[in-house]
């Protein structure tokens, strides 16, 4: 894949200037911004995606602007004991010949500045999963229905308030509409006359596909030809072709995945031709980290704190996790750490290829994840064969990835593709040498160790291949 195929507008030089210009130190003061997302730490998480736009709304709401974040209130919601104030009014969302109810309650986020803006509906959110039936492992079948509301409701909540966006935020397929519905349906609406849009796309294999009926359920502003077929791909609906098409800027979370997803099927997905027609609106800005929660001199979830004026606490975590685990207690080991969606997109089949080779050695290793059954068996059947030096921890627990990443001497992230990676800038905060492929995100933030002259932070491999990661592994 030669970079050069895409014009230079992808230099991270035009993107910063263009942050500091309009976002973070806005010449014409602050602005409103509605941000719609799926996922926000801690009340709603399958992801990164969570931790960025916790990160994001408190950025931005520092920076003096007026943040109001729209999140569908899931279960995981509920859960938290969090409760926002109910609003006085109730809307109801058009949808297929019928109506939906709508509710909402606002939680202020005092210690951040922000509002969240829980979107209500318990039919359609307050189930098991955020996005998946977990009897059958599938995604839900009304999916189109719910983040369809989600979008649409996020619109005419605004209007009930009477708070005039500046700018609207969608991230990945499940708010993207919001941005299509912005430039369709309510294109004539002068409560939206000023109002600007930004499409986020934080994983381009992710689209938000459904039969074509469903455009149809959408109501007549989406039946008219030229919107059908900015919503449609390939025959179906799309919610983020949609939204790449109609977002006034698009961008996506690092540099060099900006890049790939507009040159190749494999990070495209079949969109990488929508993609480039929009390669002049289209940038990449690399993900950033919350410091005050990713940091060892300061996380409360860690047995022992450290920093770079003393790292005398990462041995102890290390031993600390031996102990917890029943690993042989030693820190002369090197200790591997893997936090993962157990995916092919994440290479764990890659691992699994050499983890004999691997776990024959001196060493020890920890993986967290939850994902495909085939992987977590066979994580479980390596757990048998090595019980002395690897465990594998099936699901997800906050607590436990913050002890991993301190207690690990090195993290191993050999993604087939990586938009852009969170766990391996934690690891860079927390002392653990980053194992990572050459690719999106990665690529942009881990350069490869050099013994001679003591520059690079990393082990790095270019090809997806298990003998090349082996190698690296090694020289780790």
């Amino acid at each position: 894949m030669a970079d050069t195929a895409i014009p230079a507008q992808n230099a991270p030089e035009t993107l910063d200037e263009s942050l500091k210009a309009s976002l973070i130190k806005p010449s014409r003061g602050p602005m409103k911004i509605l941000i719609c997302s799926s996922e926000l730490e801690p009340f709603a998480k399958t992801g990164g995606l969570a931790d960025v736009t916790a990160a994001l709304c408190k950025r931005l709401a520092r920076a003096g602007h007026e943040v109001k974040l729209f999140l569908p209130k899931f279960k995981s919601v509920y859960q938290t004991g969090v409760r926002g104030k109910m609003s006085s009014d109730s809307l109801e969302i058009a949808f297929n010949g019928s109506s939906l109810p709508l509710r909402w309650e606002i939680y202020r986020d005092k210690a951040n500045g922000f509002e969240v803006v829980f979107v209500v509906n318990d039919d359609l959110f307050h189930r098991e999963s955020m996005y998946q039936d977990p009897q059958t492992g599938l995604d839900y079948q009304d999916n189109d229905t719910r983040f369809f509301f989600f979008c649409r409701a996020a619109l005419e909540i605004a209007k009930s308030l009477d708070w005039r966006p500046d700018i609207i935020h969608a991230n990945d397929w499940q708010s993207a509409l919001v941005v299509s519905l912005h430039k369709t349906c309510y294109a004539d609406d002068p409560f939206f006359q000023n109002t600007r849009s930004l499409l986020t796309i934080h994983n381009a294999a992710y689209q938000g596909v459904f039969d074509k009926t469903s455009l149809a359920k959408l109501g007549d502003w989406a039946a008219n030809q030229e919107t059908a077929r900015a919503m449609t791909h390939r025959g179906k609906m799309n919610f983020l072709k949609s939204a790449i098409h109609y977002a006034d800027i698009v961008n996506t979370v690092s540099e060099r995945y900006a890049v790939e997803i507009q040159s190749s099927p494999e990070y495209g997905f079949g969109l990488e031709g929508a993609l480039r027609q929009r390669n002049a609106d289209l940038f990449g800005a690399l993900n950033g980290v919350d410091y005050e929660i990713w940091d060892p001199a300061v996380d409360t979830l860690i047995p022992y704190q450290y920093s770079v004026n003393d790292i005398s606490g990462k041995s102890k975590n290390k031993l600390s996790l031996q102990r917890e685990l029943k690993l042989t207690e030693d820190t002369r080991p090197p200790m591997i750490g893997m936090i993962s969606r157990l995916t092919e997109q994440k290479g764990i089949d890659l691992f699994l290829e050499i983890a004999e080779d691997i776990l024959s050695l001196d060493v020890q290793m920890v993986a967290l994840g939850e994902g495909g059954r085939e992987y977590v068996a066979s994580l479980r059947e390596l757990e048998k064969q090595f019980p002395n030096n690897f465990r594998a921890l099936i699901g997800f627990d906050n607590r436990m990835a913050h002890t991993i990443e301190a207690a690990s001497d090195m993290y191993l992230m050999p993604s087939r593709y990586e938009p852009c990676g969170l766990n391996q800038l934690y690891s860079l905060r927390y002392g653990t040498a980053p194992i990572v492929r050459e690719t999106g995100g990665l690529a942009d933030t881990i350069s490869e160790y050099d013994p001679a002259t003591g520059e690079g932070i990393g082990f790095v491999f270019k090809n997806y291949s298990s003998d090349e990661l082996l190698e690296a592994m090694c020289r780790g």
